[in-house]
């Protein structure tokens, strides 16, 4: 336990430690991280690149930056084709549940794979499979400033 202040006691090599891990929360973790990527690659499909993203509940999303102008994004019906697009290929990865792994590179630096859809650096936990995921929802996307924000909530199936 922490003492008052947050701050830990110095640890010595080989002290025993107990730790607890809170299994709901780290599976609602994986699942909206690994929607997160998910999401990346539907993006990416679009022609669009990443340029930022946070993964915590509630607030969820995913930033991109479009190389070249895309009229549909400038009007709510443009949109709403849009994001239904990048529903459409979520659910289609989930249907066909890629498997989700992680490699490491020479250096140490750990990619995780979405079976052959998508590949990125990251040290974040995910599930094991894209069936895993539930309740994905993207709701319609926002355009502000030359960047598109895609927000998303997901479950874990198992939670359910």
């Amino acid at each position: 336990m922490a003492p008052e202040g947050g701050s830990l006691p110095p640890l010595a090599e080989g002290q025993e430690v107990r730790s607890r891990i809170d299994l709901q929360l780290r599976m609602t973790h994986a699942a909206l991280h690994s929607a997160g990527h998910l999401v990346e690659a539907a993006g990416r499909m679009q022609g669009w690149e990443m340029t930022g993203s946070i993964h915590f509940p509630g607030q969820a999303r995913i930033e991109f930056q479009v190389p070249d102008a895309d009229g549909r994004l400038t009007d709510p019906e443009g949109r709403e084709e849009v994001t239904a697009e990048l529903r459409a290929a979520v659910e289609a990865a989930i249907a066909d549940d890629l498997p989700v792994t992680a490699r490491y590179l020479t250096g140490g630096r750990r990619v995780v794979h979405l079976g052959e859809l998508h590949a990125a650096p990251c040290g974040g936990t995910h599930v094991r499979s894209l069936g895993d995921l539930d309740e994905v929802v993207l709701p319609a996307l926002k355009v502000k400033k030359g960047r598109i924000r895609v927000s998303y909530t997901a479950a874990h199936r198992s939670l359910r």
